[in-house]
């Protein structure tokens, strides 16, 4: 997998620049930038804002935001502006490449933080979006590379289902076009990876871009403990991209990647089979790599996970299907406060088939519940 870092950054400050320097002669004050309130050279202040505030934060990893923000002079010109926009994409693509990968910074959409790779699809997004923005007010063409848009949207937009092409799907998901057979999109929101933290762990959720690679056989961009993850992982990886690309998917109930805080290694995955049924449950899976067995890792993970999904709405209970034999994953879910179900319970949650077959599930499973 090719990660998100600062050269992508690179890449589409080039190409706001390039589109822009050959209208820094026109009426950047007096126009509007798109369908935006703003004016072109309001809308290239907000992008330099947001690109200065990113590696703000960034750079120093901080919790609170900073009581200062960039302005424009009064009397700056069309070509000042753009190279306040290079500047600031410079200092931003920089930070990414220089911030290491456990850092996390404030930002409010939608679980409070953001990592490199995250306030990296953040500026990526600005710069393409607000190019598109000022273009469209000044009547230029504009299309950035197929795979800067698509970065944009599986780093950001886990929730949007990929449409024909990235580009069209990422106007079409920011309000700014149209898609066949969805509807416009009048209120939108990205979301950066949630993070859940536990004493001797990290659980990291696993973005639409990782979980492919994983699926194909790469690291997800995280380091494993013994070289690769194991083979279950991959697997709910690849049932995480289906639900990804039939529009399913939310990060919320996908998959987390345990990272040890020892060594910044991952040492296995846990996450959901999907989101809640009708019912109000969700069945949860985990793996660990050989050399992470038998340290209560698995037990530390799921004791954090299953009472933050059941404080979740629409959650009223945590399902775990365990093989007969398995007696050292009974012992985890048991520490973790399941119960085994009862045998009616049993009958119909197999019947309405709550377990899947890709996971190796079937009805002469154990099944083991936690209510909220």
């Amino acid at each position: 997998m090719r990660p998100l870092s600062g050269d992508q950054v690179d890449e589409a400050v080039a190409g706001c620049a390039a589109v822009l320097r050959a209208a820094v002669d026109r009426d950047w004050r007096g126009v509007k930038a798109g369908g935006l309130e703003w004016s072109c050279l309001e809308t290239a202040e907000h992008l330099a804002g947001a690109l200065f505030s990113y590696t703000s934060r960034l750079v120093t990893g901080a919790q609170e935001y900073f009581p200062c923000d960039l302005a424009f002079d009064e009397d700056a010109d069309n070509a000042g502006a753009l190279e306040v926009i290079r500047s600031t994409g410079a200092l931003l693509a920089a930070t990414v490449r220089a911030t290491p990968r456990e850092v996390r910074a404030i930002h409010p959409y939608p679980f409070g933080s953001a990592d490199r790779e995250g306030f990296a699809a953040m500026g990526i997004t600005e710069l393409l979006l607000h190019t598109y923005d000022i273009t469209q007010g000044l009547g230029l063409p504009y299309e950035p590379s197929e795979e800067l848009a698509e970065s944009a949207l599986t780093w950001l937009f886990p929730h949007v289902q990929p449409g024909p092409a990235p580009w069209p799907t990422l106007l079409w998901a920011t309000g700014r076009g149209e898609l066949p057979g969805r509807a416009p999109v009048t209120d939108w929101r990205w979301r950066n990876n949630l993070v859940i933290p536990a004493e001797r762990l990290t659980l990291t959720g696993i973005r639409p871009a990782a979980a492919r690679d994983l699926g194909l056989g790469g690291d997800g961009g995280f380091e494993w403990l013994g070289g690769e993850p194991y083979e279950g992982t991959r697997r709910a990886a690849n049932s995480m991209m289906k639900a990804y690309e039939a529009g399913v998917h939310r990060p919320e109930f996908g998959i987390f990647a345990l990272v040890r805080h020892e060594d910044g290694r991952a040492i296995g995955a846990m996450g959901f089979h999907g989101v809640p049924d009708e019912e109000g449950r969700v069945e949860v899976g985990y793996d660990l790599v050989e050399g992470a067995r038998g340290q209560g890792y698995a037990t530390e993970a799921l004791r954090i996970l299953t009472p933050w999904v059941l404080a979740r709405d629409g959650v009223d209970m945590v399902l775990a299907a365990i093989e007969h034999a398995n007696v050292p994953s009974q012992r985890v879910v048991s520490r973790a406060g399941f119960t085994r179900a009862a045998v009616d319970e049993e009958r119909i949650v197999h019947e309405e088939r709550i377990t899947h077959e890709e996971y190796g599930v079937d009805s002469g499973l154990q099944l083991y519940v936690r209510r909220a």
